[in-house]
């Protein structure tokens, strides 16, 4: 057993770095900027402010979990977590909200997004029904290529992995220093002032955490890691401080270049003036054309792990139909009940987004940055388990077992009232829904005893 588990310990402190890096850069800091901005009134200072919250959010939300991750033998990550230490019973009610709301939502609307950039790539003023109906197709071919071919889409994400670096770091750097002449607003654009907001700021915070979000995987390869309890921690303050660096320098060179309220008014076509500055005219298509392959990668990522949730679920019989779920295809190596659920699934939410974006109801939020608070409200319950294991001794560090779940928790809590002041209605609602979906899971597990 010694043995077996020396050789799963492949990673050190540099790869392990990378892949969180890898896994939390992905799509939202190019088209969160805008909302960043507008929530915070237009001022860049507290724009700043916003993105050192989220990223200390996860530093000791991560620190604080891998406490839990290297004393569990089971594979799954948070949900065994949750599965180890809390119970059953709870794991299966996130496992399902992971599965039925966590992972399509954010699959629907990233596909959705790349859809905006695609239109925006051909010169196409698309309606919202051309996006969602292409952000549709675009996540069928995904969920198709990681269903046909598991290595394929393992190429895609690593590949997409190397290019999102680019354009942020081109913005960034060449942004910073640039000194040209103020930008003037496209014709028809509506003038967003900056204005004093008090603490509606705060709102920022749903928006980051989407950007953000992605971390809570890279506290799963903790058993692949070398010397885990030095390494882990160590990983998990550089990595997120490395994009931390990353996203600063992008916000900060993208508002130096076009100015808060070029922002604001332009939202996610923002990013196609700065290519336009940096390289010319063929600089919006090249600019363009990297971060549609950084967003299709992301697309790719979440479709990857979705389609594998209902099968991790059912081979612990937390749903229903588990072993037929729970078999997998002998030539495609996973399981194509799973994969359909999970398609459906998204597809659904796909069609929830299309109606609250025509309605307006979320406002300036989008489905997928509720189900990510509401992520930050689940975690919030193993920081209060780690300050227990403290205070029996079963986690002896002061730092990790009492100050990162106390800045943990209160990064979350900041996290949830930053998400009720954007929309105090319909974010309750989403949030009761989400409870719910969580409650329906946790009595079928009981049901099942």
């Amino acid at each position: 057993m010694e043995n077996k588990s020396k050789q799963q310990e492949h990673y050190g402190l540099f790869t392990a770095t990378a892949m969180i890096i890898g896994i939390v850069i992905g799509s939202g800091i190019f088209f969160k900027s805008d909302d960043v901005l507008t929530y915070t009134g237009g001022n860049v200072g507290l724009g700043v402010l916003v993105f050192i919250i989220g990223a200390f959010s996860i530093i000791f939300g991560s620190l604080t979990l891998t406490e839990l991750s290297v004393r569990t033998k089971n594979s799954g990550g948070i949900i065994s977590y949750f599965e180890e230490f809390i119970s059953v019973k709870t794991a299966n009610g996130f496992g399902w909200f992971q599965t039925f709301i966590y992972f399509p939502t954010i699959n629907a609307v990233i596909s959705w997004v790349s859809a905006i950039y695609i239109f925006s790539f051909l010169g196409i003023d698309a309606s919202l029904e051309q996006q969602v109906l292409l952000g549709f197709v675009i996540f069928t071919f995904f969920y198709g290529v990681n269903i046909l071919s598991y290595k394929l889409g393992g190429y895609i994400q690593n590949l997409t992995t190397i290019v999102k670096l680019v354009p942020l770091l081109v913005i960034a750097i060449t942004g910073l220093f640039y000194h040209g002449q103020a930008i003037e607003l496209p014709a028809g654009a509506a003038v967003v002032d900056s204005s004093p907001i008090g603490f509606a700021w705060l709102a920022a915070l749903a928006p980051i955490a989407f950007s953000f979000d992605g971390w809570i995987v890279s506290v799963n390869i903790t058993h692949e890691v070398k010397n885990p309890k030095k390494n882990m921690p160590l990983a998990l303050i550089i990595g997120p401080l490395t994009v931390l660096v990353v996203y600063l320098l992008y916000f900060l060179g993208l508002n130096n270049m076009l100015g808060s309220e070029y922002i604001m008014a332009t939202g996610n076509e923002a990013v196609n003036k700065a290519g336009e500055i940096l390289l010319g005219n063929m600089g919006t298509r090249i600019l363009l054309f990297l971060i549609i392959i950084s967003v299709l990668g992301v697309v790719n990522g979440m479709t990857l792990g979705s389609i594998r949730m209902p099968q991790s679920l059912a081979a612990k019989k937390m749903l229903p139909s588990s072993d037929s779920i729970a078999k997998l295809h002998p030539k495609y190596e996973i399981s194509i009940p799973s994969a359909i659920c999970a398609y459906i699934t998204a597809a659904v939410w796909m069609l929830l987004h299309y109606i609250t974006m025509k309605s307006g109801i979320l406002g300036g939020s989008d489905i997928s940055e509720i189900a990510i608070v509401f992520s930050y409200m689940c975690y919030m319950v193993l920081y209060i388990k780690v300050l227990k294991l403290k205070k029996t001794n079963v986690v002896t560090s002061f730092f990790k077992g009492f100050i990162c779940p106390i800045f943990g928790l209160a990064g979350s809590a900041i996290i949830l009232i930053g998400g009720l002041i954007s929309n105090p209605l319909y974010v309750s609602l989403f949030i009761v829904f989400c409870g719910l979906v969580c409650f329906a899971g946790y009595l079928y597990s009981k049901k099942q005893v």
